[in-house]
């Protein structure tokens, strides 16, 4: 009976190795079956690139004037309307000026009165001059008399300061316009109660002759701009006439001037706050509107790489090129650098590549290290 169960283990020791036998020489079989995978592959040339690149923007009236009254009082007419289109001068609110005319009245009043004494002690003096010469009088008497006299020029002088005073006040109740520009809105209407600490301007005049667009862009597209120029301010004026894309997606008529860039990095948003200035003859521009600044960038005679050649592993990129490898093409990667614009269709390649070099065009990221290209 053992004999027979050990010759019963024995065939079916042999029989498990023959069927593993025969598994692996399949598997060995399908591997061999397995050839080169079909890629769409190029070769890289150097080309000429412009792109496009748009960043969020705020656009501001060339001066936004606060309009605020320098004195108090019920306001009584109101001269202008929202929206309305007014010069340097003109006249926009008027405060109820009866109390500051009667200060006023009251001031030249005092400065009539003021004079009156002047000329009195004046005489008063030169009488007692005459008599101090002629040995009637002390010299006491004399010196009291020029005191006197001293006093009434001091009270002149007071009386005009505070003729002056209650004049520009009264002058302050016409609220005339800061500048060229076109008037905000109106929050207080006849009737309502202001003065120099109301919470709310009584306007805003914005100068938008000029209208001035605030836009940022990233720190490492900063930093390539300065190291081409060599300085910021270089980098500044090496920029091209910048368009405004508007909020419904139309193109603004005139072309802009990036003036000004921040020396100051925002550490919230790792940005540089730039300002372009774009002249607004027809007023169509609003200070407060938003839209997108469109720089354009170029690149002369640069190798560009479609983006599905690109695989990208958080700052790194990398394509994989076609090489020969014992008789066989053999995807190989390889990390390049890339310019920080991108039409999101291409990539621009700093380095990493030559002309002629022949790169997977598609499918970067299903591709293998050394996998067999056909």
């Amino acid at each position: 009976m053992r004999k027979s169960m050990k010759a019963l283990g024995l065939v079916m020791a042999i029989v498990g190795i023959a069927v593993l036998s025969s598994c692996g020489g399949k598997k060995q079989q399908n591997r061999g079956a397995m050839g080169p995978t079909a890629y769409v592959t190029v070769k890289v040339a150097p080309q000429d690139r412009t792109i496009d690149t748009k960043y969020s923007a705020t656009i501001r009236g060339r001066q936004d004037i606060q309009v605020l009254p320098q004195v108090s009082g019920t306001l009584t007419r109101l001269m202008v309307k929202e929206g309305q289109r007014v010069s340097k001068g003109q006249t926009m609110f008027v405060i109820d000026q009866v109390p500051y005319q009667a200060a006023l009245n009251t001031a030249q009043a005092n400065l009539e009165a003021a004079n009156a004494s002047l000329a009195t002690a004046q005489l008063s003096y030169e009488s007692t001059k005459k008599l101090f010469d002629q040995g009637v009088v002390s010299d006491f008497d004399l010196q009291t008399s020029n005191n006197t006299l001293l006093q009434a020029k001091a009270a002149v002088a007071q009386a005009k300061a505070a003729v002056t005073n209650a004049s520009n006040s009264l002058s302050y109740t016409v609220v005339k316009s800061p500048a060229d520009g076109v008037v905000g809105t109106l929050p207080y209407r006849v009737g309502a109660l202001v003065g120099p600490s109301i919470p709310t301007p009584l306007t805003t005049v914005s100068d938008n002759h000029q209208m001035y667009v605030y836009f940022s862009m990233t720190e490492a597209q900063m930093l390539d701009k300065i190291r081409q120029a060599g300085s910021a301010e270089a980098a500044v004026k090496q920029l091209p006439p910048v368009r405004l894309q508007l909020v419904d997606g139309s193109t603004y008529e005139q072309t802009g001037v990036v003036e000004t860039a921040s020396g100051v990095v925002d550490q919230s948003t790792g940005s540089v706050s730039l300002r372009a200035v774009f002249n607004n003859p027809n007023g169509l521009l609003h200070s407060g509107s938003t839209g997108n600044v469109v720089i354009p960038v170029t690149y002369k005679q640069q190798i560009v790489v479609p983006a599905a050649a690109v695989k990208q592993l958080q700052t790194v990129h990398q394509v994989f090129k076609v090489v020969q490898k014992d008789g066989q093409r053999v995807a190989e990667g390889t990390n390049i650098t890339v310019a920080p614009y991108n039409t999101g269709k291409e990539f621009i390649v700093l380095s990493g590549l030559k002309t002629g070099d022949e790169i997977i065009a598609d499918g970067a990221g299903m591709v293998q290290e050394g996998a067999l290209v056909k």
